[in-house]
């Protein structure tokens, strides 16, 4: 459930920094080396036999980083530099991008992934969210329907055309009077699938809100989506490729991330439902042999370690068994395949049948 972190406001942070890179300077004006602990979350472990306590919501133990060991050196480096940004955008109100943090020290942190990984430990360190760090994403994800809502101030008015895309929020803080008469909401892995609903009418047929992260989604659209169920209490349905890779964006939206388990509990939608693509859907909906791909061996590695992850047994049996069908069918199909019987079969016959006959998991 999106909620608000405690001791998260900007001025408790600046102090909170204070007193972190404080208690740095003291052990080297004392000679000693600087030990940092960082709690270390996971959404998932490898236990298949549905008895674990995984939880993202607490710590599984810390992680230290020290100046006595030298490969920890230039991440303690990079943490800091990364810090003293922070602490920047903090003092003077601003916002600044992951992209904008790395070209600022490109030689130092090499790699973008470098940044993204110093962001999530400054996170743990003062336990707050990205955007209370003033480090926003650079949102790809779009909405339609029948929604109505203000950011900053400026009234987006998706009802008036709710067939046409408008961009997720990137302050998804700054938005509220959320109000809507749609009667679900409808997830989609991309942007062609959700151009094809969007030239269909699909929003304004079914008086639905339809939403895409453009693949994997990024951090507002997740923010935002989680918003919108906490404010309008509404179905939530996704659509995915019968893929692994659409598989694995599906678990993304309802689980969270493992990259970001420490905030796993504000982004994920515990409430979203899986509305397909299955693999039994080529054989209901007669797809023709041509349309089918093969699974490569890294679709297989992708999917048996997948099998692997503990909330599939424990929460979602459903769809382990799904993912477990695909790997014996041993072929996989996009959401576009459907296309081969009209264009607009999807929209007007499979999603309708599918929503209404609770052909969802």
């Amino acid at each position: 459930m999106e909620g608000k972190r405690s001791n998260t406001q900007p001025l408790t942070l600046l102090r909170k920094i204070k007193g972190f890179t404080g208690s740095i300077v003291e052990d080297l004006a004392r000679g000693r080396a600087p030990t940092i602990y960082i709690d270390r979350f996971r959404n998932y472990c490898t236990d298949t036999s549905g008895n674990c306590s995984c939880s993202s919501d607490g710590s599984t133990g810390k992680e230290a980083i020290s100046l006595k060991r030298e490969c920890h050196a230039h991440r303690l480096d990079v943490l800091l530099r990364v810090l003293l940004i922070i602490q920047q955008l903090l003092q003077e109100s601003r916002h600044g991008s992951k992209r904008d943090i790395y070209y600022m020290h490109p030689t130092v942190f090499k790699e973008p992934s470098v940044v993204d990984r110093a962001i999530n430990d400054i996170c743990i360190l003062l336990q707050c969210s990205r955007h209370n760090l003033n480090v926003v994403s650079v949102g790809n994800g779009l909405v339609m329907g029948w929604l109505r809502y203000v950011e900053s101030g400026r009234k987006i008015d998706c009802i008036s055309n709710p067939n046409t895309a408008y961009p997720i929020p990137v302050h998804v803080e700054e938005v509220d009077d959320i109000i809507s008469v749609a009667q679900y909401v409808l997830v989609v892995e991309k942007e062609s699938v959700f151009q094809r609903l969007a030239n269909d009418q699909f929003g304004k047929r079914n008086r639905c809100i339809v939403i895409t992260g453009r693949g994997y989604p990024d951090v507002p659209t997740r923010r935002f989506l989680r918003l919108l169920v906490d404010k309008l209490h509404l179905p939530v349905y996704c659509l995915v490729d019968c893929d692994p890779y659409g598989f694995d964006i599906l678990t993304t939206y309802k689980f969270g991330s493992l990259q970001m388990a420490y905030d796993a509990k504000f982004l994920r939608v515990c409430e979203i439902q899986w509305l397909g693509v299955f693999i039994q859907d080529c054989d209901n909906y007669s797809i023709p042999q041509q349309c089918l791909l093969p699974l490569t061996a890294e679709d297989k590695r992708k999917v048996e370690a997948m099998l692997l992850r503990c909330y599939l047994q424990r929460e979602v049996p459903k769809w382990r068994f799904e993912l477990e069908l695909l790997l014996h069918k041993g072929v996989k199909f996009e959401i576009e395949a459907l296309s081969v019987h009209s264009l607009t079969f999807l929209s007007h016959e499979y999603l309708p049948s599918k929503i209404h006959s609770g052909g969802y998991i």
